[in-house]
């Protein structure tokens, strides 16, 4: 029974789902770091919100651990990199706090437009401040969103009725996305240059930090007004600050600082600055909902291998998931077979998907084949940390589709390219097992064994015997043997399944016979 630890205080609703499903779970918080070290070894699936920080130690620590689930969107406390080198997939909720962070930065924006908390506090102490209180109207007024995913586009619909124009800047916002939501994407110096008021909704990583500048607050309109509910960093605090008492800025609303708790900031008691303690997802929908969505995708991973909401590897729906394991097995397999067959460094890897395969997710696919690629060099490559080791060393990962008028079996051809040639293994699935159809231009039928060797001969009489004979002499005994001829040339290509693995003084024995030119062992 998969076991998950609750380590951050979160509605009982995930409690209450592990349970249903039958994973065993247990809800501790308030733990120091040397005692989540100290238990952690324990669990398959790690349940957090933002006080908990998994990093590199925690991570190592934590040797069956197999999903890391964030209730709610931002990630930046779990250290990722660690994580997908470990093989340990780390999901989050974007859509479980999206209504309610998108609805605070609105409030926030009227509260600055109008200075609600100020006038309120004052009211409230026996002041009748009317004249001191000048508003802008939101109305016709140019809203510039910096991030446009699920939060920005919900507080772009929303801004849109309030009849503001908005401007986004998003790297990833397409100008079809960008015109479906009634947005204009502008670059970053020109949202900074024509929005009378900004509200920022991205992650917090190395491209974003200090995104709101003193440079780019120098651009800014006079009377600007800054929101953010995303993460704190993403502002220049202090340049934000002497904005807005020279004021440059008329008012600034803040929800996040960079260091977190903020009981004490320079920003406090600066005219026309507001701040929430970090509220963007504090209702008690959105508390629901987190909870709710973290233990449902961590759950589904743990019992089915079904992935949503993954940062560091494809998704997988429970639906797709018993459809697509065969087709990952027999993409492993091909790709372990490559690697160890090859030996040598790859500059790019293709995978092609013929047949009615190609109506389904092939993602997953193509990361188990580039993770059996990679072991045989890496032995802690997977299929989380597969497409990153391959990035980092420069390989080129591309996938193809045969065109669809030629859809019949259904085929995984995977093409290595070296700094000499190319390199390509066909494999199936046939009446459900992966097997293996063509292995380097040659036509093969052959299932995959833990134990096989590869042999490259001289296509001459007598080859057979010679191998039955070092086989049988050592005491290894043949489960199935499979050949397929070359055509440019008189060599024949040999797969061998044997019962156990074959030792090396055999291997040499092989290597010794007249006709055998390549001898390779392949373990799967």
């Amino acid at each position: 029974m998969p076991k998950v630890l609750i380590s951050d205080k979160m509605s009982n609703a995930a409690m209450e789902i592990f349970k249903a499903r039958g994973i065993d779970v247990d809800v501790i918080t308030g733990l120091s770091k040397d005692e989540i070290i100290k238990i952690i070894p324990d669990y398959d699936g790690l349940a957090v919100r933002s006080s908990t920080r998994p990093d590199a130690e925690i991570i190592s620590a934590a040797t069956k651990l197999k999903v890391i689930g964030r209730a709610g969107i931002g990630v930046d406390n779990i250290d990722i990199k660690s994580a997908t080198d470990r093989g340990i997939v780390v999901m989050n909720t974007p859509f479980g706090n999206a209504i309610t962070t998108a609805e605070h930065a609105i409030a926030m924006l009227f509260s600055a437009a109008r200075q609600i908390p100020s006038a309120s506090s004052r009211t409230q102490n026996g002041e009748w401040p009317k004249s001191d209180f000048k508003g802008v109207e939101l109305f016709n007024k140019t809203l510039g969103i910096i991030g446009c995913g699920n939060i920005g586009a919900l507080v772009a619909e929303r801004a849109i009725g309030l009849k503001m124009k908005v401007i986004a800047y998003d790297p990833y916002l397409t100008q079809e996305r960008a015109v479906k939501l009634g947005v204009t994407k502008v670059e970053l110096d020109e949202l900074f240059t024509r929005a009378d008021a900004i509200t920022l909704h991205t992650p917090l990583v190395d491209a974003t930090r200090g995104i709101v500048s003193r440079e780019r607050l120098g651009m800014t309109k006079k009377g600007v007004i800054i929101v953010n509910c995303a993460r704190g960093g993403l502002v220049d605090e202090e340049a934000l600050k002497d904005a807005l008492e020279h004021g440059h800025v008329r008012a600034a609303a803040l929800d996040v600082f960079a260091i977190e708790p903020a009981n004490e900031h320079p920003l406090f008691g600066t005219p026309n600055f507001i701040a929430t303690p970090h509220l963007g997802a504090s209702t008690l929908e959105a508390q629901e909902n987190v909870a709710v969505q973290v233990a449902e995708q961590m759950a589904d991973f743990l019992l089915t291998g079904a992935v949503s909401n993954a940062l560091n590897t494809p998704s997988i729906t429970a639906e797709e998931a018993p459809r697509l394991k065969p087709w990952v097995d027999l993409a492993g397999k091909l790709g372990t077979m490559m690697g160890q067959l090859l030996r040598v460094p790859a500059k790019a890897i293709e995978l092609t998907y013929k047949g009615e395969i190609t109506q389904l997710n092939t993602n997953p696919m193509s990361a188990a084949a580039l993770a059996g690629m990679l072991k045989s060099v890496m032995p802690e490559a997977n299929m989380v940390s597969a497409p990153a080791l391959a990035k980092a060393r420069g390989i080129e990962i591309k996938e193809s589709y045969v065109d669809e008028a030629e859809r019949a079996e259904s085929l995984i051809r995977m093409t290595v390219e070296t700094e000499e040639r190319k390199f390509a293994i066909v494999g199936t699935i046939y009446r459900g097992e992966p097997r293996i159809v063509r292995l380097f231009g040659v036509p093969m039928d052959a299932a995959f064994e833990p134990h096989m060797l590869y042999i490259r001969n001289s296509d001459k009489p007598g080859f057979i015997g010679a191998l039955g004979d070092v086989l049988g002499r050592n005491g290894v005994n043949i489960a199935n043997l499979s050949l397929g001829r070359m055509k440019k040339v008189p060599e024949a290509v040999t797969l061998v399944s044997v019962d156990g693995e074959v030792t090396d003084k055999v291997i040499e024995e092989l290597k010794a016979v007249d006709q055998v030119l390549i001898v390779n062992k392949v373990i799967l």
